[in-house]
């Protein structure tokens, strides 16, 4: 990685030189003070904006703020979360003091300054792109626990939460994947949470959680988010953290809701030291345990610990992050349903079955021939570590500002997926009679008894033959980015020319263990233990503990790969113009190192049968091979503000993602199974975008093309899972979005989003990686898991201390898979809640909020995904999906002091 920097870093320090050759030294000072105009309380935190300079900056503990300027005239507008912005002109010359305030109105718009895939300030309304954003305000009051519950209200977006905190499946936009953050990187402050995805298939929600010490989230869509940072070219979700000087202050929150879930978030920031000191710490996080959305005899619980210290300069600050997580949150998979009708079907206890996770596997353990192992199932998807971010901005000069970013992370991880109903014996509930009849067809007699107890188990009873696979995945990530951004101004406006790069490095194992498990049929099942005598009268014991095949090590993968980029971008004001335009290029080159799996016998009881004797290791003997290759993206985009309340634009990026370098298998030193290209997508969009004192929101049209986008089919082959088949797809989307934000009256707004898009498959080349053979399928089909329709709907009243909103989320038919053969119905989600806040004392900011909401509250059955795990799906007297999570009611309590 060496060689290829080099050149960037010798280009970033000329280029720089010449921008200092122009540095001009302030004259005029500018400060004031923005408060709310209801109750004359300070905003801390609000953005002051100045077009000329496109550039802005923050209030103080008080509301205060200060800038200065060259001789001349600017225009200086003032934002903040929920409010109406206000803009005024101002003219200074000669060493002159100014003073101007804000008083800022609670409305509607677009105002509200983002920072996402930009090297300025600007607002929502003046970007040439789609943005979403969401405060922690909202999102705490939504008692959102997954990304999918945060997510689901963006037009464009289908978020399936259907497995509970984590692992979040996302769709954007009609770019096919299997889910998760394939084409959209979850950023915290600006850089990924794992630089390079697909080294694991881990999503990125599983080395973090939402706090409440975040301001919010933004969510670019398209446009100049290939440029920035890691780059995406379906866009960036972006967590920005609060800092004691733009959040002083304390929060408590705690939360309860049914089914057994009690969890505690907490956030304090303000000033360390004098109260004339410059330097500012923030710390937040949470602490929970949660028996619930349904009782496995596995609980959730554990917590994250985040904190940053911010050093602010006279020009500039340096500010230092870091995160510790210690977390184990269980993880629900599809299961068997009842065919036609698709509801849940009752266990041998006459309750509906709603997940076949089992407390009683905690702490299986068996022998391998490296030893023992012990599958941490009961972690469910455990992740401890951390990481640690540094960030650097300065002002070299009024018109010249450098800003740097460094960040290292750690973390040990593992994902237990416990797939019930996906067995070698058939996935669906059968008797025990039948079961044992179809895995031991010439016995003589069998016995059987729920592990640990004896004779109380019938031959009518049904059973299921479950799959658990122990993903083991630590991961350790490197990334950093450096930028440097000149202001020109001209008689027309201004250019904001920023030079940048970016590079990362990612390491993960990828070390699969597989067993297989024959259970009851019942919540929270028990395990079952069978023998059988053969067809000459020998004692089989078929299953163990639960376990009728140990399986072993399936897996023994190391993947590493690097990525460089250099990246130049100028955001052009001219008139009633705003142009953003940029270039990317980047070279990545990684390592796949296979590890070969041996099985060997390791129990020597002769009454076991062979899949309990017989377990699989690693030999120790790999076969590697590398990538190396280089793409480059291109971002055009305008803005014409038509009038003071709508604007015009319009973006166009030719754009490129890295495959997923899991599925690049070495199948000879140095050779992979195919050659490592990048994938292409295209992407347009035009809209419009408006906002008065009453209505805001926005409309656009977008269409997305991808190129060789290459993904990878995971099934079963012999009861293991593994990769059997790998597609190269080009596809194609046409959309319509609509937001919109109404208030009907004060304290009363009624907002929500609408999508429709139309997807199609224009190619599809499926490879047999078990045959070795390919064909052509599914060209002309609708992509898998993504609706043609999206929508959400919100009822918001925020008055005299009384808060209360009542949402409905919607998301049409879609397909289970690729082949368009089953077809899921449309889901509906409907939330509701409320709270009431007393205040203790406004003048220092004190009160207390008592809140309730409501999740699902119609308790929809509706199916989220079928059998992604199924060569071909089908439906009968059974049917395999995962239904969205039950109702569930949460109490919260919220203390700033």
């Amino acid at each position: 990685m060496k060689n290829y920097l080099l050149p960037y870093k010798k280009l970033t320090l000329i280029i720089s030189l010449i921008f200092m050759s122009s540095l001009v030294l302030a004259q005029n000072t500018v400060s004031g003070k923005i408060t709310d105009a209801m109750d004359g309380s300070p905003l801390i935190g609000a953005t002051i904006y100045i077009t000329e300079l496109n550039t802005g900056t923050i209030t103080d503990f008080d509301g205060n703020y200060s800038f200065s300027f060259k001789d001349g005239t600017y225009t200086m507008k003032a934002s903040f979360a929920g409010y109406t912005g206000q803009t005024v002109e101002i003219t200074v010359s000669g060493d002159q003091s100014l003073t101007q305030d804000f008083v800022l109105v609670s409305g509607v718009g677009l105002d509200e300054v983002v920072i996402t895939a930009s090297s300025t300030f600007r607002s929502q309304k003046q970007a040439p792109l789609s943005i979403s954003s969401l405060r922690m305000k909202q999102i705490t009051k939504l008692n959102a626990n997954s990304q999918a519950d945060i997510l689901r209200s963006i037009p464009g977006i289908t978020a399936e939460g259907g497995g509970g905190e984590t692992a979040t499946n996302l769709f954007v936009r009609g770019l096919p994947s299997g889910g998760q953050y394939t084409f959209n990187p979850l950023q915290y402050d600006g850089l990924p949470l794992m630089t390079t995805f697909g080294l694991n298939s881990s999503a990125h929600d599983v080395y973090a959680r939402p706090d409440i010490g975040f301001k919010g989230v933004e969510f670019v869509r398209g446009g100049a988010a290939i440029l920035y940072g890691a780059g995406s070219a379906a866009g960036i979700i972006n967590y920005i953290s609060k800092t004691g000087d733009t959040n002083p202050g304390n929060m408590i929150n705690l939360e309860w809701a049914d089914q057994g879930r009690l969890k505690l978030d907490f956030y304090s920031g303000g000033t360390l030291g004098g109260e004339n000191s410059n330097t500012y710490y923030a710390i937040t996080g949470f602490m929970r345990y949660d028996e619930g959305p349904y009782d496995t005899g596995i609980p959730t619980r554990g917590g994250q610990l985040r904190a940053n210290i911010k050093k602010v300069f006279d020009k500039g600050s340096f500010t230092v992050h870091g995160q510790f997580i210690n977390d184990r949150a269980q993880f629900l998979m599809p299961l068997p349903l009842e065919g036609g009708s698709r509801e849940r079907l009752d266990g041998n206890d006459g309750d509906p079955v709603t997940q076949l996770m089992t407390g009683e596997l905690s702490n299986t353990s068996f022998l391998t021939a490296g030893g023992v192992y012990e599958s941490p199932i009961e972690d469910g998807v455990y992740t401890k570590g951390g990481y640690a971010l540094g960030e650097f901005e300065y002002d070299l000069a009024d018109d010249l500002k450098f800003n740097a970013k460094a960040r290292l992370a750690n973390y040990k991880h593992s994902f237990a997926l416990y797939v019930g109903g996906n067995g070698a014996n058939g996935g669906n509930p059968t008797t025990l009679d039948r079961y044992v009849e179809t895995v031991a067809p010439d016995n003589t007699g069998f016995s059987a008894n729920y592990h640990g107890l004896s004779g109380d188990i019938n031959g009518s009873d049904l059973v299921v033959d479950n799959l658990h696979v122990d993903r083991i995945r630590p991961m350790t990530d490197y990334s950093g980015e450096a930028s440097i951004t000149k202001n020109i101004s001209t008689e027309s406006g201004s250019h904001n020319i920023t030079l940048g790069t970016f590079i990362g490095r990612s390491e993960a194992d990828d070390l699969n263990f597989q067993y297989r498990v024959v259970s009851e049929w019942n919540n929270n099942p028990r395990l079952v233990d069978i023998s059988y005598l053969d067809s000459i009268g020998q004692n089989v014991i078929y299953s163990q503990g639960g376990i009728y095949n140990r399986l072993g090590q399936t897996s023994n993968r190391y993947l590493r790969q690097n990525r460089a980029a250099f990246y130049i971008t100028d955001e052009i004001i001219a008139n009633k113009w705003r142009f953003d335009v940029g270039f990317r290029y980047e070279r990545t080159t990684g390592e796949f190192s296979d590890g070969n799996i041996v099985e060997t016998t390791v129990y020597d009881n002769p009454e076991l049968s062979a899949d309990l004797a017989n377990v699989s290791f690693a030999d120790g003997s790999f076969v590697r091979a590398g990538i190396d290759a280089s793409s480059w993206a291109v971002s055009l985009a305008a803005l014409y503000e038509l009038s003071n309340t709508t604007n015009l634009y319009a973006n166009f990026s030719r754009g490129y993602f890295f495959p997923q370098l899991r599925g690049f298998v070495p199948i000879a030193t140095g050779v992979t199974n195919s050659d490592y290209s990048p994938e292409t997508i295209v992407q347009g969009e035009a809209g419009v975008k408006f906002g008065n004192d009453k209505l805001s929101g926005s409309i656009a049209a977008y269409y997305v093309t991808l190129q060789d986008r290459i993904s990878i089919v995971n099934s079963f082959v012999n009861g293991r899972l593994e990769q059997v088949r790998r597609n190269e797809q080009n596809t194609a989307t046409f959309g319509l979005e609509a937001t919109w934000d109404y208030k009907l009256i004060d304290g009363l707004n009624l907002r929500g989003s609408f999508t429709f898009q139309g997807h199609e498959i224009t190619k599809n080349i499926q490879e047999d990686l078990i045959n070795g053979t390919s064909e052509t399928a599914n060209e002309g089909n609708e992509l898998a898991r993504q609706p043609n329709v999206l929508g959400f709907l919100g009822l918001y009243l925020d008055k005299n201390n009384f808060d209360a909103f009542a949402t409905v989320n919607y998301t049409g038919a879609k397909f289970t898979s690729d082949d368009n053969t089953i077809e899921l119905d449309p889901i509906s989600i409907v939330r509701l809640g409320a709270g009431y806040t007393i205040d203790l004392d406004s003048e220092r900011g004190e009160s207390f909020r008592l809140g309730f909401s409501v999740f699902n509250l119609l308790d929809s059955q509706g199916i989220t995904e079928g059998n992604p795990r199924a060569l071909v799906e089908g439906e009968g007297e059974f049917f395999f999906g995962r239904p969205i999570l039950p109702r569930r009611i949460f109490f919260t309590g919220t203390l700033n002091f």
